[in-house]
């Protein structure tokens, strides 16, 4: 995703690659690592862009709850800015509460991990989930 074109926008295409992706992954039975670092969805879109969220988190959930496989989220920075949401809300929000620490603190983060060692720790998670299946 290139931030430099429209904000990293998600539209139809981004969503049925990686929806398609969800679907591949259940249907060999693989592991999924999704990093998130788009933008969102944008109004210039429209509905076609705002739907990805909804089909993505449909196949999220026969790959995780129906077929229950190993998936891993990775979230490389806040997607949503403190000025996007406060204009969306019409209201103030806390100083800091879009940086990872606050929402971690908030339970809203399973774990927070610097760049150098994330390859590591994600050896670790598929080898316990290989010791562990769900």
């Amino acid at each position: 995703m290139d931030f430099q074109f429209m904000g990293g926008s998600m539209g139809s295409v981004v969503g049925e690659k990686i929806t398609r992706l969800v679907e591949h992954a259940g249907n060999q039975l693989l592991p999924l690592i999704l990093v998130c670092a788009s933008g969102g969805a944008r109004m210039q879109e429209g509905s076609l862009s705002l739907m990805q969220m909804a089909k993505i988190s449909s196949a999220l959930y026969e790959y995780q709850k129906k077929k229950r496989l190993f998936y891993v989220s990775i979230l490389t920075s806040p997607t949503t800015g403190k000025r996007v949401i406060e204009q969306t809300l019409n209201t103030t929000i806390p100083e800091g509460s879009q940086v990872a620490e606050y929402l971690f603190q908030k339970g809203l983060f399973d774990s927070i991990v610097p760049r150098n060692p994330l390859k590591g720790v994600l050896s670790e998670l598929f080898q316990l989930h290989a010791f562990f299946p769900l």
